[in-house]
């Protein structure tokens, strides 16, 4: 694809995005090898990125599969992940969760 800039720009932007990305991991590397305990404000704050990640994970991928937004009854994906969401709530299980969304996915997708 091309662009409006110089092949040396974009790979100076690359290796700048890489070094900033290893800055960032490694400064909370050595911040917790240097304190002792994890400050509670930090705690509570880290206990919601697995939550935050999985919905950045899964939402578009349910809302918009094709990449606009798609909230009907003709998208088997959001309907398969309210079946699956239902079952992770009423079973909390993981494999009930999975086994129920990926049935309710094949048989809209396959069958209806």
């Amino acid at each position: 694809m091309p662009t409006g800039y110089d092949s040396a720009t974009v790979w100076l932007v690359i290796a700048l995005a890489g070094v900033l990305t290893f800055a960032i991991r490694g400064s909370f590397i050595y911040l917790f090898g240097r304190i002792d305990d994890v400050p509670p404000a930090v705690e509570s704050a880290l206990e919601y990125v697995p939550a935050a990640v999985f919905a950045a994970l899964v939402f578009p991928a349910l809302l918009a599969p094709a990449g606009d937004l798609a909230v009907s009854v003709g998208n088997e994906k959001l309907l398969a992940g309210a079946l699956a969401a239902l079952a992770a709530w009423y079973t909390e299980r993981v494999l009930a969760t999975i086994l129920v969304g990926m049935g309710a996915l094949w048989v809209l997708r396959f069958v209806v």
